[in-house]
């Protein structure tokens, strides 16, 4: 297995490396959040062609990986074609290109910290593929996993078609989003992204308790970044500055996570 994980590792850089060079042509480092998804696909794909006989597990963590993956590579990337350039990596790479380092920038700031981080967080979909070689029936936990990831896909899609949907009226211009999914929860994007790969990693977990162990890093820190560091907080950080009473009334009322039944209005 360990093999099989370098490889997929060198198979990653060379990915990296190539979307970096694009990054620099085209002079946008925020083409790195479609690779996100789209490199987790490419791991899980790449350990399920390392299999001489892939098992019922294999294919199945494959395809929930995949799945997960293509569609947010995909959502990302229309949005970047969309809306250019996010907002964020304008800020991480405004000195950059002020002093002319932008690719040196990008690459060590910038897709090479994603790579590892992705290649963390994609480590239940690799190990639970490489692990499942020997034809076997799925568990009852393993049922658990993709039931969990169900309820993740459909939290991730149907809110970001909610928001699509939403930021393209423009009647809505300078109003929150807080119907839908959108009432029970401030990130239900976010929320599906957890359940999918916990999901993910309980499946892993049903082939084997002990290389699951060595994969939860995945999910739990997942579900930091998305609650306590670049996914939620960041993105409310933003949205008080920019909306101000009407979103602190929206928090207020609004679970930040999981989700609950809106509080009333004080």
């Amino acid at each position: 297995m360990i093999d099989a994980l370098l490889t997929n590792a060198a198979i990653l850089l060379a990915a990296t490396l190539v979307m970096w060079a694009i990054a620099v042509k085209i002079h946008d480092a925020s083409i790195v959040d479609s690779y996100w998804g789209g490199g987790m696909a490419l791991m899980a794909v790449a350990s399920w062609f390392q299999l001489a006989e892939p098992g019922l597990a294999a294919n199945v963590i494959a395809a929930m990986a995949v799945l997960w993956g293509t569609r947010l590579a995909l959502h990302i990337f229309t949005r970047w074609l969309k809306e250019g350039e996010d907002q964020r990596y304008k800020r991480i790479m405004r000195k950059a290109r002020e002093n002319n380092t932008f690719a040196f920038t990008a690459l060590t700031k910038v897709f090479l910290g994603q790579a590892v981080l992705l290649f963390a967080v994609c480590s239940p979909a690799q190990v639970g593929i490489l692990a499942s070689e020997a034809p076997a029936p799925l568990s009852a936990l393993a049922f658990a996993g993709i039931a969990l990831w169900a309820v993740g896909m459909f939290f991730e899609v149907v809110g970001d078609l909610q928001l699509r949907a939403f930021k393209n009226d423009p009647a809505n211009e300078g109003k929150i989003l807080d119907t839908g999914l959108w009432r029970y929860t401030r990130h239900p994007n976010y929320f599906g992204d957890a359940c999918a790969w916990w999901g993910i990693w309980l499946v892993t977990a049903s082939v084997s308790w002990s290389l699951a162990l060595y994969t939860v890093i995945g999910p739990v820190f997942l579900t930091f970044t998305l609650t306590k560091w670049s996914g939620a907080a960041l993105l409310e950080y933003g949205m008080k500055k920019k909306r101000g009473d009407k979103y602190a009334d929206y928090i207020a009322r609004t679970s930040a996570f999981i989700p609950l039944p809106p509080k009333k209005s004080v």
